[in-house]
């Protein structure tokens, strides 16, 4: 039996976009085409048929107030039927027009300009940062796995790595926010035996929150040297006799590939994990044979997944560049990138391949390995999509097959998907399930990283 369940739910309803507009902004011109041949044909057709009738009509008949009586009837009711057979028509039109519904959520206020959102990010992250003075630990500074928790919070590894990095990204040093803060709170966090885990996993380190943590550091520029007993040990534990859960999730995979590619860009495991993750593609028959990955990198791999083949690009994106790459490996992420841009479905701002996941990684417990520890894993799909897609090699395949704006759409839609998640620069995680993780740190970063590239990779300033 796998050791992993996967789960899917929909970004959101799936909306159509907005009927086309009228060059002036108004009703779309076959719609007014007909609304005018109602108005205004309608009377013309009735007095054609009076016309018609008065001349025709013998004078036998009954004298001229017969005929002026026959005739504007019969103008009248013929205007009437051209009338109400317009009226049809029209509704008919306006009808099979895609409704004008926004592709944002239909409560709250519409997400402002991108400085405003980044801005007000800013702020709930110094309003709700959490400060605690532990006996063991010392002061600690940062946010638990999710901001709104009911009750004094404390901050968490996985939390203030998210928020740290969310710190970066937004480049906002005016004091309130201290970066050596956080560096020093994730430190302090380490489990006594070295290593990091995420709150539901208790004292046993797990190398995907230890390189998640360790890349934030080397981000924040904390050297190498001070870095490396903790790579180690992450490397050393993240082998298929000690983790073999961890080594079959894709998702695990490319999370320590990604984080040591930060904290050890010359280390001696980076090659074989890669070629672990290339290794692991599979061939998807519904969209050209094309490679693309499961949720799991050995059989059972399980169906195509659209946010694990993004994962996958990613971390081979940012592998390219820092360890190159072979021809083998580039043919793999190649491959990944087209698959994503061969999405079938439409519109792009709310396709089947934007579904949020939720993943369950389930390890034996090191104290009792006839019981398993339980990771659930959320996935924010449209911005993995949007990462994998704004990647430099992503663009470089489009155009080498000229589906440059097929990329285009992919990445508004996917941008556009995750612009309408947020509400003051926070993401909620709103499935309706039990976990009560409303505003989970790692969406809100992952939204604002996405947005943030979207934007760079928009700005045009030499066009007018």
């Amino acid at each position: 039996m796998s050791r992993q369940r996967l789960g899917r739910g929909p970004l959101r309803p799936v909306r159509p976009g907005p009927p086309p507009a009228g060059p002036d902004g108004g009703a779309p011109r076959p719609v007014r085409f007909v609304g005018w041949l109602g108005g205004l044909g309608c009377a013309a057709a009735g007095y054609g048929v009076f016309q018609f009738l008065f001349q025709v009509l013998p004078g036998s008949l009954g004298g001229e107030a017969a005929k002026y009586l026959i005739s504007s009837v019969s103008g009248i009711g013929t205007a009437l039927a051209a009338w109400l057979a317009a009226a049809l028509v029209r509704a008919r039109t306006a009808g099979s027009a895609p409704a004008a519904t926004p592709p944002g959520p239909v409560t709250g206020p519409a997400p402002g300009p991108l400085p405003d959102v980044l801005a007000s990010a800013y702020d709930n992250l110094v309003a709700q940062v959490s400060v605690v003075d532990d006996p063991d630990r010392g002061r600690l500074t940062g946010w638990s796995h999710s901001l709104g928790e009911s009750g004094p919070t404390r901050p968490t590894s996985v939390g203030t790595a998210y928020g740290l990095q969310t710190l970066l990204d937004l480049g906002m040093t005016d004091g309130r926010l201290a970066p050596g803060e956080l560096v020093d709170t994730l430190w302090r966090l380490r489990l006594p035996g070295g290593g990091w885990s995420a709150r539901s996993q208790g004292a046993e380190a797990r190398p995907e929150v230890t390189a998640l943590v360790l890349g934030a550091l080397a981000r924040a520029g904390v050297s190498p040297e001070r870095l490396a007993q903790e790579v180690d040990r992450c490397t050393t534990a993240f082998t298929r006799e000690l983790d073999r859960a961890g080594r079959e999730s894709t998702h695990v995979v490319t999370t320590v590939l990604r984080g040591l590619l930060r904290a050890a860009p010359r280390g001696d495991t980076l090659p074989p994990l890669r070629e672990a993750l290339v290794d692991g593609a599979i061939s998807d028959p519904g969209r050209d044979h094309l490679r693309c990955w499961g949720y799991r990198l050995d059989p059972p791999y399980g169906p195509p997944s659209p946010l694990h083949t993004a994962q996958a690009v990613v971390a081979l994106e940012r592998a390219a560049r820092v360890l190159g790459e072979g021809a083998g490996v580039r043919a793999a992420r190649e491959d990944g990138v087209r698959w994503l841009l061969s999405c079938p479905d439409t519109p792009h701002h709310a396709c089947l391949d934007l579904e949020n996941l939720r993943e369950e990684v389930r390890r034996p417990r090191p104290d009792d390995p006839a019981r398993h520890e339980v990771l659930n894993v959320r996935h924010f799909t449209a911005t993995w999509i949007a990462r994998a897609l704004l990647s430099r090699g992503a663009l470089e395949v489009a155009r080498q097959d000229g589906l440059e704006e097929t990329w285009r759409e992919l990445v508004d839609g996917a941008a556009a998907a995750v612009r309408s998640g947020q509400r003051d620069g926070i993401w909620s995680w709103d499935r309706g399930d039990s976990t009560g993780l409303r505003h989970p740190m790692w969406m809100t970063y992952q939204g604002l990283s996405a947005l943030r590239a979207h934007a760079l990779w928009t700005y045009r300033p030499d066009e007018r």
